[in-house]
C-alpha cells in the first residue's frame, strides 16, 4: 500500500496543515543545534540531556493534567514508552554528544541526517510498514545530496578519520529511524501522551546517570546555558515531540522522517543569523535538492502527478 492514511483521505487542506506542522517540527529540531551549542559551554552533555527531557516531561504532564488526560497505567505501555525513550532520546542524544567531541559539526549534521535511509530500508523488511516506492527512494537520495551541498562536500573528507565517533552518529540515525517505525504503536493515543510518557521514561534513566557522572550540584552553569536548556526543553522537546507523534499518526514514519532533511537548512540559517557562521557556496542548490526530496517523500502520488501536469501546462 503506497499511500499514507492521510493521503488516502484526499484532503489537500489537511495535507497542507500537516506540512506546516512538519516545518514547525523541523524548525524546533533545527534550532536545537544552536541551543545545544550554547548549553554545553557550561553544562556537560549528560546533564544537559537529562535536564532537557525532565523539564519537557514535567511540562507535558502538567498540560495533560490541565486537559484532564491521564497517562496509561498498564506496565506494557510504560515498557513501550521506555523503549521509545531509548530510541528517540537517551541513546541518540548521548551518542551525538559523545561523537561531536571529535567530529566536526558539518560531518555530524550529514551523518545524523541519514535516518530516512534506514526507515526506507526498514520499510522493505517490516510487515505492516508503509512500503517504500521509487519516488521516495528519489526523495531520500535528493535530500541527502542537498544536505551535503548545504553543509559542504568538504566535510565528507573527514570520513574514516574518527571512525568510532562517526559510527556513533550513524548509530544515532539508526535509532531515530527505528523510533519513527516503532512510534506507530502509539497511533490510538493522544500525541501528547506518548510524548510525555517517553520523556519521563528517558528522564528516569538520564537523571541517575547525571548524578553519578557529572555531580550537577558542583556545576556553575551560565545564564545563557540555563536559558538554552529551557528553550531546548520547551520548544525542541515538549512541543517537538507532541508534533512528532501526531505526524507519525497522520503522515506516517517515512514522511515524518523528511524533517531530518528539512531541519538542516533551518538549523544552518539559525546558525548564520545568530552565531555568525559561514554559509557554504552550494547552499542554495542544496536547499532546492532538500525541498525536492521532502516533496517526493511526503506528497501523495496522485497530487504529485496533478501538480506536475499543472506545471507543464504553464509553458
Amino acid at each position: 500500500m503506497h499511500n499514507t492514511p492521510l493521503a488516502a483521505s484526499g484532503h489537500s487542506r489537511a495535507l497542507v496543515f500537516e506540512w506546516v506542522l512538519l516545518a514547525v517540527l523541523a524548525t524546533c529540531w533545527g534550532a536545537s543545534y544552536t541551543f545545544i551549542k550554547i548549553g554545553v559551554e557550561t553544562l556537560p552533555p549528560v546533564t544537559l540531556i537529562a535536564a532537557r527531557t525532565f523539564i519537557a516531561g514535567l511540562l507535558l504532564l502538567a498540560v495533560l493534567r490541565m486537559r484532564g488526560v491521564r497517562l496509561p497505567t498498564e506496565p506494557a505501555m510504560w515498557r513501550r514508552f521506555l523503549l521509545q525513550a531509548c530510541l528517540n532520546s537517551v541513546l541518540p542524544f548521548t551518542l551525538i554528544a559523545w561523537a561531536e567531541r571529535s567530529v566536526s559539526a558539518g560531518l555530524a549534521t550529514i551523518l545524523n541526517s541519514t535516518s530516512p535511509i534506514f526507515i526506507f530500508l526498514l520499510g522493505l523488511r517490516l510487515a505492516g510498514a508503509e512500503k517504500p516506492t521509487l519516488r521516495r527512494l528519489f526523495g531520500v537520495g535528493a535530500g541527502l545530496a542537498g544536505i551535503c551541498l548545504i553543509v559542504g562536500f568538504e566535510a565528507l573528507h573527514e570520513l574514516g578519520a574518527s571512525l568510532l565517533a562517526q559510527l556513533a552518529l550513524v548509530a544515532a540515525a539508526v535509532c531515530y529511524g527505528c523510533a519513527a517505525m516503532f512510534g506507530r504503536v502509539f497511533k490510538g493515543l493522544d500525541p501528547m501522551v506518548p510524548a510525555a510518557g517517553s520523556l519521563l521514561s528517558g528522564a528516569a534513566l538520564l537523571l541517575p546517570a547525571s548524578l553519578a557522572i557529572d555531580r550537577p550540584w558542583t556545576l556553575a552553569p551560565s545564564m545563557a546555558s540555563m536559558l538554552a536548556v529551557l528553550a531546548l526543553a520547551v520548544l525542541s522537546t515538549a512541543l517537538a515531540f507532541t508534533i512528532y507523534f501526531r505526524l507519525i499518526k497522520t503522515l506516517g514514519p517515512m514522511s515524518t522522517a523528511a524533517q531530518a532533511y528539512l531541519r538542516v537548512p533551518i538549523g544552518v540559517a539559525i546558525g548564520v543569523v545568530f552565531l555568525g557562521e559561514a554559509l557554504a557556496p552550494t547552499a542554495w542548490m542544496g536547499l532546492a535538492c532538500v525541498m525536492a526530496g521532502v516533496i517526493a517523500m511526503t506528497m501523495p502520488q496522485s497530487q504529485l502527478l496533478r501538480r506536475g501536469l499543472q506545471f507543464l501546462r504553464g509553458f
